[in-house]
């Protein structure tokens, strides 16, 4: 299994998804558009596309972050779906997808940094690949933004501050607003990165303090993520 990731920033790395790759001896390699390494240039190079996380939204144009290319990263991330390759995004890459599929981004109800929970919809709860997830799940988030929706696409998990947290696009195409990937290492950069979030006048009704991010634990929700990979990677084989 060939595995390539986009990485948007130093401080959003895969966490989580390098371990789950290295207890399979899958192959891994990158994209760090931060040190402007290019964009695949041809989709044969991997099975599944992983789309991560970042501070800006599918319309950030490259005036404003040079490095960021996202109708670049959209156009990729359709082609990959047209040749029916495995295609996950995380945050901002969940954007992305919704976008390269002609489903606008939105602003989400609330920012939320931190652990809060996540509870399936109906769809999630029959969906086979979060077969492992309780009704409820607590799991990481950092953000301000949304996923849009096609005409097909399904929403699988909600939460309190955000009404689209995992939208199934397709059967190998998912896209998660929350960050079931973080582990402990990823926090203090992040943290470091958006100091502002914290501010008393600024903190959010679904922000947590920065000693209560750091002090959580991830296994359960990293092992979530595990089993949602393995699911994927048995649909992809299977089709």
């Amino acid at each position: 299994m060939r595995i390539h990731f986009i990485v948007h920033e130093r401080f959003e790395d895969p966490g989580y998804f390098i371990e789950w790759a290295s207890l399979h001896d899958y192959q891994v390699s990158f994209s760090r558009v931060y040190l402007h390494e290019a964009l695949p240039v041809e989709d044969d190079a991997f099975d599944l596309l992983v789309v991560l996380g970042g501070p800006q939204n599918p319309n950030t144009r490259q005036e404003e972050c040079a490095y960021f290319d996202s109708l670049g990263e959209q156009a990729l991330i359709k082609q990959a779906i047209a040749k029916n390759k495995a295609v996950v995004g995380v945050c901002l890459g969940a954007q992305l997808i919704g976008e390269a599929l002609g489903a606008a981004y939105q602003a989400s109800p609330y920012q939320e940094i931190g652990y809060f929970p996540i509870k399936l919809t109906g769809n999630g709860h029959v969906d086979p690949k979060l077969a492992e997830f309780d009704l409820a799940e607590v799991v990481g988030h950092w953000h301000s933004d949304m996923p849009g929706l096609t005409s097909d696409s399904k929403v699988l998990a909600v939460s309190d501050g955000c009404p689209r947290q995992v939208v199934r696009y397709s059967p190998l195409v998912y896209g998660f607003q929350c960050h079931l990937e973080f582990i402990s290492a990823q926090l203090g950069p992040l943290i470091a990165h958006d100091q502002l979030s914290f501010n008393a006048n600024h903190r959010g009704k679904y922000i947590q303090d920065p000693s209560v991010i750091m002090n959580h634990d991830a296994t359960r929700m990293n092992l979530l993520l595990a089993g949602f990979l393995d699911k994927l990677v048995e649909a992809y084989r299977a089709h």
